[in-house]
């Protein structure tokens, strides 16, 4: 019995806690990915949702966050070359794909026709300046040379889970939202959606970086190497994600 206690109290002692700054674009990946993470490896991810702007400036600020799973390649690399991350640890953890998404079964065909109608007051988008995703919608608007006509309907989130509570909530009839946002288990249970050509934007690469701070943590070690382990990458795929 004592050294089963014993055994049981240096487990706990080893495992430690990793505080992981994510776009909002992954939150429901990076939960369940938490979740199997603290049941494989009896370590914690403390998540953090966000923009991947506002991340960059709070990180350049000091936040204690020790990783980093970004909406895209630039911010990790422009960390990396100033020197706040541990060297030679950024990576593509996922490509994430946009789509025009509504509630309402019937609303979005599947040639995104709607956005050429009456249909809908509003449509929502995250703000192009800090979100990668919004930045690929407005890209598809241009390529289909609605921009401007739409411009007085946009209604611009923060950030990509702003943008979609806007369009869950009613907000606006529809919007251009992650596909991980709207898709579980491989389908899209709810609404009626249109998946963007990924050739029609930028791609969505999608980097993960250890930060300085994480220099001591093995928590944060494990965690990306959890990431980019099997269980973590069906995961991934399972939200829509390609890899």
């Amino acid at each position: 019995m004592a050294t089963l206690c014993l055994s049981i109290h240096l487990g706990q002692a080893q495992a430690a806690e990793v505080s992981v700054a994510v776009a909002s674009n992954f939150t429901a990946p990076a939960q369940k990915i938490a979740t199997a993470f603290a049941q494989d490896t009896g370590h914690k991810a403390v998540l953090a949702f966000g923009a991947t702007g506002k991340f960059y400036a709070q990180i350049k600020n000091g936040a204690p966050f020790q990783v980093l799973l970004a909406a895209d390649g630039a911010t990790p690399a422009r960390l990396e070359k100033e020197g706040l991350t541990l060297a030679g640890n950024r990576f593509t953890y996922a490509t994430g794909r946009l789509v025009l998404w509504s509630p309402q079964p019937a609303l979005v065909d599947d040639k995104g026709e709607v956005l050429r109608s009456a249909n809908f007051a509003h449509i929502a988008i995250a703000n192009p300046k800090l979100a990668p995703y919004g930045l690929a919608a407005v890209e598809t608007l241009d390529k289909l040379g609605l921009l401007a006509a739409l411009q007085p309907r946009l209604v611009q989130g923060e950030n990509i889970g702003q943008a979609y509570q806007f369009v869950a909530t009613g907000n606006a009839a529809l919007g251009f939202v992650a596909l991980s946002q709207v898709m579980s288990e491989g389908r899209i249970p709810q609404g009626s959606a249109w998946v963007i050509p990924a050739q029609w934007h930028t791609p969505i690469r999608q980097d993960a970086v250890v930060l300085a701070t994480a220099k001591d943590n093995p928590a944060a070690r494990a965690w990306v190497a959890f990431l980019k382990s099997d269980k973590a990458r069906a995961i991934i795929r399972s939200f829509g994600y390609a890899l």
